[in-house]
């Protein structure tokens, strides 16, 4: 009974192998589509960048040359001020007192001069006339040089008491904004020459204003490299044109130059001091901001440039995927130059008609067969996608 069964299965076996040896096996997949791009190639500048400290060009603490009691301030704590405008003003009373007292002694003292000369004019006609002894005349002499000394004597001290009238009003010395006061109106202010002056407030210049900064050993030598090439080892860096930009801004949109390079390398640290010069007409910059400041690093040059983001990294190493004739991806290896906006300078292992995977990194290995279109024509297949919708 169950032999007839057994051979009928075989059979019905048989044929469907049969029957599915006379059919062709299902076609491969497609390669994956991926976007390709050769490098760009520019006349680039390598920059450095550093951050640092905005100082003012000039610093003066306001202080009293004389001492008296703060009578008036005349300026609004934080305003900007012209060089020449009030600020201060001690209590002028005594000093006018004291001027007017040595504009008296200066009027006696003229007027003892006078009457000396007039006795001296009389004594040398005298003399001549043998009418009066010799020791009197001397005597009128020696009054005449007296008188002279008193007269320049009262002299100075008018113009000394019209010094400290003057320096009762104290003037702003630069252009700049001012702090806030540190004395009120009724304090004794100390102003003796021999120190302990009273601090009553200080000026910083606003524009222009300098920014601070300090680079390694490698990068000075460098410069001056650089500095040599050009022809101008004496400027030693100087006079080339910088970039700076905020905290808070993205973009290096501030212009300036190099004007000071320090003339010794601090032993401790191995860096040296560079400081570069902006105008800063809105007062934008404030002493002691940070800022990042951007330097040329190197002569002009022709470069190969990739976007930043078709470049892989693999352990220590960098490399990019690139599409052969035979569209296989490759793996290349690269060594980096610096970021140009969304672009990587590629200082080696990249060849200018390379076809480098700029979109669809995800779908591409090495070895792996892909269908490369360029960003043109993946824009066009898009778009005839889209009109088949």
């Amino acid at each position: 009974m169950h032999r007839p069964t057994a051979a009928l299965g075989a059979a019905i076996s048989l044929a469907l192998l049969l029957s599915a040896c006379g059919q062709s096996a299902p076609p491969p997949p497609p390669a994956p589509q991926v976007t390709v791009a050769t490098p760009v190639k520019r006349k680039i500048i390598d920059r450095d960048e550093y951050v640092g400290r905005f100082v003012a060009i000039d610093t003066v603490e306001i202080r009293a040359r004389v001492s008296g009691y703060l009578d008036k301030v005349h300026f609004t704590d934080g305003q900007l001020v012209k060089a020449g405008d009030l600020l201060f003003t001690l209590d002028q009373r005594p000093f006018q007192a004291a001027l007017d007292q040595a504009r008296a002694d200066l009027a006696r003292a003229k007027s003892q001069a006078d009457l000396a000369n007039a006795d001296l004019a009389r004594a040398q006609t005298l003399i001549a006339q043998k009418t009066i002894a010799e020791s009197l005349y001397d005597q009128r002499v020696q009054a005449k040089r007296a008188a002279d000394a008193a007269l320049q004597a009262a002299e100075a001290a008018v113009k000394t008491n019209e010094l400290n009238l003057e320096f009762t009003e104290l003037r702003a010395p630069v252009s700049g904004r001012i702090g806030d006061r540190r004395v009120s109106p009724g304090n004794l202010v100390t102003g003796t020459t021999t120190g302990g002056q009273t601090l009553l407030a200080t000026v910083v210049s606003i524009d222009p204003i300098r920014f601070e900064f300090t680079f390694d050993e490698a990068s000075y030598l460098r410069y001056q490299r650089i500095a040599k090439d050009a022809g101008k080892a004496d400027e030693r860096g100087t006079k080339l044109p910088v970039e700076l930009r905020l905290l808070d801004e993205k973009a290096f949109e501030h212009k300036g130059s190099i004007d000071f390079v320090d003339n010794v390398i601090d032993a401790t640290s191995g860096t040296i001091r560079g400081r570069a010069q902006f105008a800063n007409p809105t007062a934008l910059f404030t002493p002691g901001m940070f800022g990042r400041i951007r330097v040329p690093g190197s002569a002009e040059y022709e470069a190969l440039l990739v976007p930043d983001t078709a470049i892989g990294t693999e352990q220590i190493r960098k490399f990019v995927y690139v599409v052969d004739g035979e569209n296989t991806v490759r793996q290349k290896y690269l060594e980096l130059g610096t970021l140009q906006g969304n672009l990587r300078v590629i200082r080696s292992g990249l060849e200018p008609g390379d076809r480098v995977i700029v979109n669809g990194l995800m779908r591409a290995r090495a070895g792996a067969k892909v269908t490369p279109l360029t960003e043109e024509q993946m824009k066009a297949q898009q778009q005839q996608q889209q009109q088949k919708k």
